[in-house]
Order: structure tokens, then C-alpha cells, then sequence
């Protein structure tokens, strides 16, 4: 459909979902279109403002999880139907011509509007597992973007297309040496780190994970560290490193992710879509450990994908041990070369065009 102009675009929840949709809104409205983004959940707020900052409309609508028990049963209910009700008055006021779903109980409020307008309805995953609500809407969709090679694509009901999964445009973007990105750490934070020497990004999602920020161990004097280790940790992770003569920065975040990318050697962390994109993109080599609780322990098999260039080893989150991450992280550094050389055979696998592929696939099948 060339004249394809007006899209929505749900993307609320985690991370996960909200920035490949932000990713995809982009690129749309670059190419002259106008994408609008709707939002439920409990970063909503946060979320709208992302959008603001970065020039897409969003909309913050009602949304609630499925459960078996009757009260949050109902609240689902009731916000399904209001949510219904405002995603129609702001697909009509927008002359939405098609929606994009990113998966996620916060879909389900667009996907009855757009349902009941008759409005061509697309899904993304982006995890190598599809979710239990992608699969169900399938049924409804006239195609379905994959991020990977999925392990449970006989449960899809409609055309499907390996697409990748949409980076942040901050990360696309992200174009310095590794010299000028020690020098731009060194400056914000008031480091010394040196370029020539091994360093080891680590981090555990948004929220931290407790067993990398308890155990993180090494012998390795030239090894540099920099951890993320998620809000109010900080001092938890610090005592992995109390007395060692090693240069480490410990920070609770860090926005430019682009830039610790580029600066790392080797990455330890968890193994939601977007961290292991993004890993094959920067060709980073990584210890993954997949968050075991996640929905159908779907970070298993995103893990499973990097593996599979051998871009990464995987670790149950139970047996990261002290002396598991000290006999991982010493015979890396020893093998310094070599360890650089299979994170950079992982781009192959990298999709950097991903959000302009999902546009394609819905003009395709529009």
C-alpha cells in the first residue's frame, strides 16, 4: 500500500515492547508518515514523556492484566472496554489506516478498537518464544514481524516475517571510536580508564539482579569494570570490589548504553530481546543469564540465538557462583584476542534495518 500514512502503534509495558515501538514510530514519521504511539501500564507516564522528548504523539490508555482472580477479572474488563472505546475515538480522529501491536496484555484495548473499526491489525515480537497473547491474536492479524527465528512458530496464524528486532535510534546512531568513548566516560564521571586495557561491561536489566551484583569475582590486576547494577544496589555490587587494585566504575543506570557498548570488551548481563540485539549489533562476546522468571522462560531462548553464532555462553542464574564468574572472567582476559574476535563474528546476526522491515511488511500486506 504506497499510500500508507497513518499508523498506531501499541508498545505500553516493559522496555522491551515500548522502545522497538518508539523505534518503528521514528522511522515511520522520517519517512513523512505520522505513527502514534498508545501506552498502558505502569510506565506510561515515563513513557509519554520518552515519546514527547523524541517527537511522537503517544496516548496513555486504560489497561489492566488478565488474572484468575475475580477482582483484577473485572478491573481487566472494565479497562479493556474504556480502553476500547478512547483507542477508537483516537484511531478515528487520527485516520489510523493500520495498528501495530508489540505484544503485551496492553495491546488488547487497540486490538478491540481496531477489531471493531475494521482496521488492519499487524504484530511484533520480540523474543525468540512469541507471547501466549500474540499467538491468540494471530488468528486476527494480517502479519506478524518476528525478531528472531522463533522456537513456537507453528502457533501463528497469519503470514510471518523475520524483521529483527528495532534498535533505539540512540543506539543506531552510536558512532565513536573506542578511544573517544573511554574519553567521553573518562570526562563525565571522572575515570581514568585506558583504552588498551581489557574491560568488562556488566549489567542485570532495569531492576538489577541480585546474584551478578552479590558475586561478580576476578583475579585479572588489568581488568576495568564498569556495572550497572539497577536502582538502589549500588552499594551491594561495590563490596565485589572492595580492596581489588582494579579500576571500576558502579553507577545504579546509564541512559547512552551505545556508549559502554562501545567501550566494552565483553559483557556480562541478562538475555531480554532487546539486550541480545543489541549485543550481535555492537559484536560483543557475553556470559548470559536468563532472567528464570520470565514468562515461559522466553530469555532462554533469546539466549539460545546469540549462542548459536557462537556469540555468547549461558548460565542458569542459579549457578552463578563467585567462583563461576572468577574462572568465566579470568580465562576471558586470557583469551582476550579470541574472545574479541567471536563477539564480532556475532553481527552476522545483527538486523540494524529492523524498524524499516516491520514498515515494509506492513505495506506489504496491506
Amino acid at each position: 500500500m504506497k499510500d500508507l500514512k497513518r499508523i498506531a502503534i501499541t508498545c505500553g509495558g516493559t522496555g522491551g515492547h515500548f522502545n522497538p515501538g518508539l523505534s518503528i514510530a521514528q522511522e515511520f514519521n522520517a519517512a513523512g508518515g505520522e505513527a502514534i504511539l498508545l501506552l498502558g501500564g505502569k510506565h506510561a507516564e515515563k513513557q509519554l514523556k520518552i515519546a514527547a522528548e523524541c517527537g511522537v504523539k503517544a496516548y496513555k490508555i486504560p489497561a489492566s492484566p488478565l488474572s484468575k482472580n475475580l477482582f483484577r477479572l473485572i478491573r481487566f474488563a472494565l479497562d479493556a472496554l474504556k480502553g476500547r472505546n478512547l483507542c477508537r475515538k483516537i484511531m478515528q480522529e487520527h485516520k489510523v489506516q493500520a495498528l501495530l501491536s508489540m505484544g503485551s496484555y496492553t495491546s488488547i484495548p487497540p486490538y478491540l478498537a481496531a477489531y471493531s473499526r475494521k482496521i488492519p491489525f499487524f504484530l511484533h515480537d520480540g523474543n525468540a518464544r512469541l507471547g501466549k497473547a500474540n499467538l491468540a491474536m494471530s488468528k486476527r492479524a494480517k502479519a506478524f514481524a518476528f525478531s528472531f527465528p522463533s522456537v513456537n512458530a507453528s502457533g501463528v496464524k497469519c503470514p510471518a516475517e523475520l524483521t529483527g528486532f528495532p534498535l533505539r535510534a540512540q543506539l543506531l546512531h552510536s558512532h565513536l571510536s573506542r578511544e573517544e568513548a573511554f574519553a567521553k566516560i573518562n570526562e563525565t564521571f571522572g575515570a581514568t580508564f585506558d583504552p588498551e586495557q581489557p574491560t568488562l561491561l556488566v549489567f542485570g536489566g532495569s531492576l538489577g539482579a541480585e546474584r551478578i551484583n552479590r558475586n561478580i569475582d576476578f583475579t585479572s590486576p588489568d581488568l576495568q569494570v564498569i556495572h550497572l547494577t539497577g536502582p538502589g544496589k549500588k552499594e551491594q555490587a561495590e563490596t565485589c570490589y572492595a580492596g581489588k587494585p582494579n579500576k571500576v566504575l558502579v553507577l545504579e543506570s546509564f541512559e547512552d548504553m551505545g556508549l559502554l557498548y562501545t567501550a566494552a570488551d565483553f559483557v556480562i548481563s541478562r538475555a531480554g530481546g532487546s539486550t541480545v540485539s543489541e549485543l550481535a549489533y555492537f559484536g560483543k562476546y557475553a556470559l548470559l543469564i536468563p532472567y528464570p522468571f520470565a514468562a515461559q522462560q522466553h530469555q532462554d531462548d533469546n539466549a539460545a540465538w546469540l549462542a548459536s553464532a557462537g556469540g555468547a555462553e549461558v548460565v542458569a542464574d542459579a549457578d552463578c557462583t563467585a567462583t563461576l564468574f572468577r574462572s568465566m572472567i579470568d580465562r576471558w582476559v586470557a583469551n582476550r584476542d579470541a574472545i574479541l574476535a567471536a563477539g564480532e563474528r556475532s553481527r552476522a546476526l545483527a538486523m540494524p534495518d529492523a524498524a524499516a522491515k516491520v514498515i515494509a511488511m506492513i505495506r506489504k500486506y496491506l
